[in-house]
């Protein structure tokens, strides 16, 4: 009797070690970066394709775009309202990072929203969009073989309810950037801002533009869907 539950407990052993190995296995298979410790986010990305450097292909569950994803950031998925999805129609998600800059926590956001809209009315909604948030009718715009983009930065901070918002980036570095994203060949539109606390390394405005630009100019939209 003794025999046969030494040998129950031997083979439970064996058992785990070998689901404990295979687990660790496919754990070293994913990239040792922040995005992929989480088991959400990684659904998201292909751990094959590092596209540049710190940033993963993302593809949306939607299937209806991919764009570059930075490897410090995790999609948020706590509550119900962190990511969602319809079909094949609309997505929104949000990803986090949090910093340490001048020995303070800092945290970064990014929030995107996928949608469709008449192209038609496109100078209508982005006008809508920069004057809600900043104030502005007009902000910057790039184009590129697919997209139109629309973007502006701006330093945004509160006094008591009021909003106050500074663009000139000679008076305050940004802590907000928002940006408009339409497809030349369909409908399909994504939106996507960043934005950060106060607090930014020296020389850093410069980085956080080219490094929000990159991600804007690599969104692209799959055709015939």
């Amino acid at each position: 009797m003794k025999n046969h539950t030494k040998t129950i407990i031997a083979v439970i052993i064996g058992i785990t070690i070998l689901i404990g190995g295979g687990w660790l296995i496919n754990e070293r298979r994913y990239p040792n970066v922040p995005a992929f410790d989480d088991h959400f986010t990684r659904k998201f990305l292909n751990k094959d394709k590092k596209v540049d450097d710190g940033f993963y292909e993302f593809k949306s569950k939607t299937g209806q775009y991919t764009m570059w994803f930075p490897e410090e950031y995790q999609v948020s998925h706590k509550n119900r309202e962190d990511y969602g999805v319809n079909n094949d129609s609309y997505e929104s998600w949000w990803a986090v990072y949090n910093e340490e800059v001048e020995g303070k926590k800092q945290a970064n956001y990014i929030k995107t929203e996928f949608l469709t809209s008449n192209p038609a009315d496109e100078s209508i909604h982005v006008e809508a969009l920069f004057k809600r948030r900043f104030g502005l009718s007009v902000p910057n715009k790039i184009e590129n073989s697919q997209t139109r983009i629309y973007y502006q930065s701006a330093y945004i901070y509160f006094k008591g309810t009021e909003k106050h918002v500074i663009v000139d980036k000679k008076k305050h570095i940004p802590n907000t950037y928002l940006a408009h994203v339409a497809d030349k060949r369909s409908n399909k539109i994504l939106q996507i801002s960043f934005d950060s606390s106060d607090k930014y390394k020296c020389g850093d405005e410069e980085k956080k533009q080219d490094w929000f630009l990159k991600m804007l100019k690599n969104i692209h939209f799959n055709e015939g869907k």
